[in-house]
Parts: C-alpha cells; structure tokens; sequence
C-alpha cells in the first residue's frame, strides 16, 4: 500500500479469535496502541490490548448488556459497570457508544431497546494511588421508532452537546443535550432499510457518513441539506463494514467491506459525483472494521478474520 511511490509497510497481529471491535488510543504521548475486541457467541467476550510501545495507562470501555470502563496500566482491571437496569431481570442489550472527545466524563451509549443514554462519570476520592470511577445516568430518550445502532457525538457547537444516532427505522437523527425536547432528521433511507453506522467528519462538522444493513455504498451527509446526499461511494462489491474520517483532513474517508477492500476516497469535489477511490488495500479476509488513527494520521488500522493489520498510507 503506497502513496507517491513510498515504500509499503504493513504489520499484521494475529489473535487466538475472532477480531471485531478495535481502535487506537487518543494519547499522542503514547502512539501505536491499539485495544482489541473479540466476537464471540457468549456474554464473556475479551478485550485485548495490542501494542509496538509499553502501555502504561488507559481508560477502556466495551459494550454489550452493560458498558464496563476498564483500567489499564500494567494490568487490566474493571473501573466501574454501567447498569441503568438494575431493578429488573432483563437488560436491552446495547449496541454501540461513544466517548465524548471534549468532555471525557460524558459517554453515550445506544440500545435496541430504542434508546440513547447519555452518562455523566465521576472521579471519587484516592484511595492508595486509584481515583474511585462512578456513573450515573444524565438522561436517557427514546431516540428512534426502532433500535437503535449507533451513536456518535459531533465536534458543532463546542463539541460538548451535539450527538446523532442510526437505528433500524433507516433514519439519522440528531439531538442536542441543552434541548432534548425535540431532535432534527438528517436522512431517512429510501427503502427504509435499517443504518448501521455513522461517522462524523473529524474536520468540518457539517459532514458525516452512513451506511445501511447489507449496503455496498457509504452515503456522505451535509447537516445544512437535511435528507439529500451530497455523494455517494459505491465502488465495494460487498456490503459496507466500517467508516473512518482522516483526523488531519476534511475530504478523505477510508471505508471497508466484506469484498476484501480498504478504500481511500477524496471527496473534495463534492457535489459532482465521487467516482473511484484514490487508493485501494486488499486484504486476506472480509474487513469488519477500520479505524484512523487520530494522533498519527499516517497510520490506518483494519480487522478481518482473526487478524488486526495496520497499514502506512
């Protein structure tokens, strides 16, 4: 994989299951540290901490009845459980959160229950040398007529307030924290089928990406043009798994597929129609998810199979 002729360099980290869930840290002190998160049929699923320098500190979370925040220095350990069902015998599995990047005391989370919670964490006092992590719950609202399957908060108005949603009713929606009473619709799916996924533009706000249940293309959205594209991507020959915006650029997002392919799309002449992708990885497996690495902009990391791969671009 090269740009301009650069040489390619890819390393590649097998793990003894299934690999689904993955991103970098956000730590620029510390770059190229990655957690990983297993699929596997079973309420005991893994988080792994994969890594080419020494981890000395991170703050985890991980989803799926309830949101663990885990701690990581030299061992791994549960912070605090999340749990806003604990008088009752069943709890809506959960599908997706976000931590907030302005405020990091702020998570939301996002339910097939039709939710969208939002939770405050508080850092208690020291005993020995540990900061004592809680959570309570800031709000929660009924986000969607249907589950819910993503959450994400946007960097408009400060960063702090802003979050949308997708879910199966095939519309993305958009709240604002100081005015919960009511949401605007930025798109609804033709065909209604259910978006699985959203991605903000790390660099202007005003954008962001989606894709649909078993979708071979990722739809680019202007929160100023409520429910019109404004560019489609549909270059895979097989549904859409994961998006990733440059953190260090406006007009470039990688997306991935279960066709094999990582793409790298430049978008800069929106609107006239985004026709190939700019560059192009294939990988051994269908690719589940991709992540761009925030801190080292150069860096872009896919899973597929067993395998994490992190690649130069």
């Amino acid at each position: 994989m090269s740009l301009h002729g650069k040489r390619k360099e890819i390393y590649k980290y097998e793990a003894p299951w299934t690999v689904y869930a993955m991103n970098w840290s956000v730590r620029p002190d510390k770059r190229f540290r990655l957690a990983l998160g297993s699929f596997v049929e079973e309420y005991n699923n893994k988080v792994n901490r994969s890594f080419l320098h020494c981890i000395l500190r991170v703050f985890l979370a991980t989803n799926g009845l309830h949101t663990p925040l885990w701690r990581s220095s030299c061992t791994t350990r549960l912070e605090c459980l999340l749990n806003n069902n604990k008088n009752s015998d069943f709890c809506a599995p959960l599908t997706s959160f976000d931590w907030n990047e302005v405020d990091p005391n702020l998570l939301g989370t996002s339910s097939i229950d039709t939710t969208c919670t939002i939770w405050g964490l508080e850092t208690g006092q020291v005993l020995g040398r540990v900061n004592l992590v809680s959570g309570h719950v800031k709000t929660q609202l009924i986000a969607h007529d249907k589950e819910v399957y993503d959450i994400a908060f946007s960097r408009a108005g400060g960063g702090r307030d802003m979050f949308a949603s997708v879910g199966a009713d095939g519309s993305v929606r958009m709240f604002d924290l100081r005015h919960l009473e009511h949401s605007t619709i930025i798109y609804e799916d033709p065909q209604h089928h259910p978006l699985l996924r959203l991605c903000w533009n790390k660099q202007d706000p005003n954008y962001l990406a989606t894709m649909a249940m078993d979708g071979m293309e990722v739809v680019i959205l202007d929160v100023r043009v409520p429910c019109t594209p404004v560019a489609r991507l549909n270059n895979h020959r097989a549904c859409v798994n994961g998006i990733a915006w440059a953190p260090h650029s406006s007009c470039h997002i990688c997306t991935a597929a279960d066709d094999h392919q990582a793409l790298i799309w430049d978008i800069q002449q929106m609107p006239r129609a985004i026709e190939d992708p700019i560059l192009a990885y294939t990988a051994e497996g269908e690719i589940n998810n991709v992540q761009w690495a925030s801190t080292q902009p150069d860096w872009i990391a896919i899973c597929y199979n067993n395998c994490l791969e992190i690649l130069r671009v």
